[in-house]
């Protein structure tokens, strides 16, 4: 079946006693942006290295609109590696047009291209310099010009956000949802979560090399459960210890910040609150993506998980693993599968 969505499935790479991948499985559909997110050595940049044809996996396949990807498909993909891969000693312009040339444009063509992208992307002023020449940011947006000059049909962009400034998140972030509503599946890891949470449909948290959530962000957000925040300031550490409704407890910004088990009766909070003095926030809030990623990746997946978990969700999504809040806890579990 054609369907324009970018699919990994079942990747798994070994380097001698290193397992870098363990059935890596997810799809990206067209016009969707997904976060790749995971902690440096997880398995973000091997898998799209494998998607690229850059490394070959040990088993599992790379498929695009229904179809194992080839030579010709991967000349349709617009890659951006974390470390910067232009020539330094080339002008700008020049790279960028011989880029698009090696992905078939015409010389006009990829002339054209690279005007509006530099345009686009604020480096046509620098066009004529050589990258070593430009600051960081700048050869961050060079490096993105280059994985956009040809009008590629598929995204893997690696820490594009590294390096830039705050206008340039802003150039960067509109650039990719043009991308979504042309229809193009856009891949990209990073590890600024409050951007990911921002701009993604969907987002896989990976570890060890594993998937070990995936899902709709407001979906992961929900099923981490919702933390009570209580600003109470003549409340001395350790308040609400002792209370059965709460499971854990943090200090924040001043604000305790309470986990409560399963159907806790936070009235019951709510007046040990009120017995140290004033009450100036109550308020239950979900979980970020940050929250939601240190709560994963620090409590690791099941034990004895197979090493491909992927499954059908109810929107028929390959989401394999799920987030629910177990006893105050957030918990990883196959779907379907028992906490």
């Amino acid at each position: 079946m054609r369907d324009g969505a970018l699919a990994i499935d079942g990747l798994s790479k070994r380097y001698g006693d290193i397992v870098a991948l363990r059935g890596m499985t997810f799809d990206v559909r067209a016009g969707e942006l997904f976060g790749f997110v995971g902690s440096n050595g997880a398995g973000k940049t091997t898998t799209m290295r494998i998607v690229l044809g850059v490394l070959t996996a040990d088993a599992g396949e790379v498929r695009y609109d229904g179809a194992p990807l080839t030579l010709a498909t991967r000349r349709r993909i617009g890659y951006m590696p974390e470390e910067r891969g232009l020539y330094p000693k080339m002008r700008v312009g020049e790279q960028l047009e011989y880029l698009a040339r090696l992905h078939g444009m015409s010389a006009a063509a990829a002339r054209r291209a690279t005007r509006e992208w530099a345009e686009r992307l604020g480096i046509a002023v620098r066009l004529g310099d050589e990258v070593q020449a430009l600051s960081l940011g700048n050869q961050q947006r060079a490096q993105l010009a280059a994985a956009l000059v040809h009008d590629p049909a598929v995204l893997v962009l690696d820490e594009p956000f590294s390096g830039l400034d705050p206008v340039a998140v802003d150039v960067m972030s509109d650039v990719l949802r043009e991308r979504r509503a042309a229809g193009v599946p856009v891949v990209f890891s990073s590890h600024q979560l409050d951007l990911v949470e921002r701009l993604c449909d969907w987002v896989g948290i990976v570890s060890g090399g594993e998937m070990v959530a995936v899902g709709a962000v407001d979906e992961l957000r929900a099923g981490g459960g919702t933390a009570l925040v209580v600003d109470a300031p003549d409340a001395g550490d350790g308040w609400a210890d002792g209370l059965p409704e709460v499971v854990a407890a943090r200090r924040e910004a001043g604000r305790t910040v309470l986990t409560l088990a399963a159907g806790a009766d936070d009235q019951r909070v709510l007046r040990a609150a009120l017995a140290t003095g004033p009450v100036h926030e109550f308020a239950r809030r979900r979980p970020t993506l940050t929250e939601l990623f240190r709560e994963v990746v620090s409590s690791g997946p099941p034990p004895g998980r197979p090493a491909t978990g992927a499954g059908e969700d109810a929107a028929g999504r390959r989401s394999g693993w799920e987030l629910r809040f177990v006893g105050g806890s957030l918990r990883v579990r196959r779907k379907g599968g028992q906490r």
